[in-house]
């Protein structure tokens, strides 16, 4: 079973200590005192305070991470700033995220999960509260490279966290609430601050994702209960960079880690300039509508269940090409001065990104026979990576040529995809005709 959600998929199976994926035997009668597994069930008063405490946590670091993707057009009005000037708050962020998330899971791995994630969060929300105060946009954009890097340590401890301390039997709906809360952060945080900056101003739209993101961390530390089967281990820093050498010459995993940023690239560039465009001409809608577009990211949470069984009708290829079509086939309807197709080309790119993201990231877990935590690491290191570059890439070619400049990325991004499909599809098919012998 797996959980697929906006940063990867949560294979449950690879979060267990080996123990538990191994065969059971069968009941011992003679066993006289069984050893008693004390980790947290359903039914108990821990289990749901683990549960709302990783939600809580979920929803604090994506509010945080994109809280300025819904108001960069009011950046960028108040501001004098481009589009692509303006993106690096939110580019910004994603950067220092994806550089600190192999330090943090070594970290988390000598001083605990709940302290690493404790520490996360609290950090990030303090440097939410002086981002209002920001006097210019190189202030900002520090502050959000920090504010990133302080972030990373929540998605990489918060699953082994539940993994050690939620028993398997409840760890995929354990999980699952975790997700949910990664969501709704990542769609509540675009949504609040766009709706307060356009009523308000950029400062207080920032002021309010900042407010919501401390509530939701101090209910975290309030809630989660004390690790009681972490083992601290000594950062070894020369088996990490063994184990992170032997995953990059890995071909399957490489490859599919330039999936993930090429469907990161696309995400990045659509949503850091859709909001520009349904702003300005033809459409010309105002900004506390514009800024609602992000309720289209719901399409995701559909389309990411859908592409295990996509995956499991076509084969893994076969879905990332449907994955690959649909978002060059939003990217090229988006193109129109029609509203209507406009929004369509963007559900159709929303749901190819998340299809094809979710098959990319569920296919690291299965590759990699050693070292699932860093191989999953490493993916999510090129997704946030991709994100920058996406979306950075987009909002200049945006500010140069208008929307086609940013679909153009998009596109790009995508043949790059398939090419790298393609060239995976040639291998399996010549390694399969190597195995199979000729018969005369």
């Amino acid at each position: 079973m797996h959980w697929t959600h906006q940063h990867g998929t949560l294979n449950v199976d690879d979060m267990q200590p080996a123990d538990t994926r191994a065969s059971v035997p069968a009941p011992d009668a003679s066993a006289a005192n069984p050893p008693h597994d004390d980790r947290h069930r359903p039914g108990q008063r821990a289990f749901r305070r683990a549960n709302l405490a990783l939600f809580a946590a979920g929803v604090a670091t994506f509010v945080l991470l994109y809280s300025t993707q819904g108001l960069l057009p009011i950046l960028s009005a108040d501001l004098d700033l481009t589009p692509g000037q303006a993106s690096w708050t939110a580019s910004a962020a994603t950067l220092g995220l994806a550089l600190a998330l192999l330090p943090a899971s070594a970290l988390s791995d000598r001083y605990g999960r709940t302290a690493v994630m404790t520490a996360s969060v609290l950090a990030a929300s303090a440097l939410a509260l002086a981002l209002p105060f920001a006097p210019d946009l190189t202030t900002l954009v520090v502050l959000r490279v920090l504010q990133g890097a302080a972030l990373a340590g929540l998605p990489a401890t918060a699953m082994a966290y539940l993994a050690e301390e939620v028993h398997p039997s409840a760890l995929a709906s354990a999980m699952g609430l975790y997700v949910a809360g990664n969501s709704i952060g990542g769609m509540g945080g675009r949504l609040l601050s766009g709706w307060t900056a356009a009523a308000l101003g950029w400062r207080w739209g920032l002021a309010a994702a900042a407010a919501l993101a401390l509530l939701a961390a101090l209910a975290f530390r309030l809630l989660i209960p004390a690790a009681r089967h972490f083992t601290p281990a000594p950062v070894d820093a020369r088996a990490l960079a063994r184990t992170v050498g032997r995953h990059l010459r890995n071909p399957l995993l490489v490859r599919l880690y330039a999936l993930g940023l090429l469907f990161m690239a696309v995400f990045g560039a659509v949503y850091n300039t859709v909001g520009y465009r349904l702003i300005a001409a033809p459409f010309r809608l105002p900004e506390s509508v514009a800024a609602s577009i992000f309720v289209v990211y719901l399409v995701g949470t559909g389309t990411s269940a859908a592409a295990g069984r996509l995956s499991a009708r076509l084969g893994r290829r076969g879905a990332l090409y449907v994955s690959i079509g649909v978002t060059a086939a939003g990217l090229l309807l988006s193109l129109t001065d029609s509203l209507a197709c406009a929004l369509l080309g963007l559900v159709l790119i929303t749901a190819g990104f998340f299809a094809g993201h979710a098959t990319a990231s569920s296919a690291v877990g299965r590759t990699a026979t050693e070292g699932r935590a860093q191989a999953s690491a490493l993916y999510l290191i090129a997704y946030y990576l991709g994100n920058s570059l996406g979306g950075t890439l987009g909002a200049d070619a945006y500010h140069t040529t208008g929307w086609p400049g940013a679909a153009t990325v998009g596109l790009t991004a995508m043949t790059l995809a398939a090419a790298v499909t393609l060239y995976a599809t040639h291998r399996a098919h010549a390694a399969a005709r190597q195995a199979v012998p000729v018969i005369r």
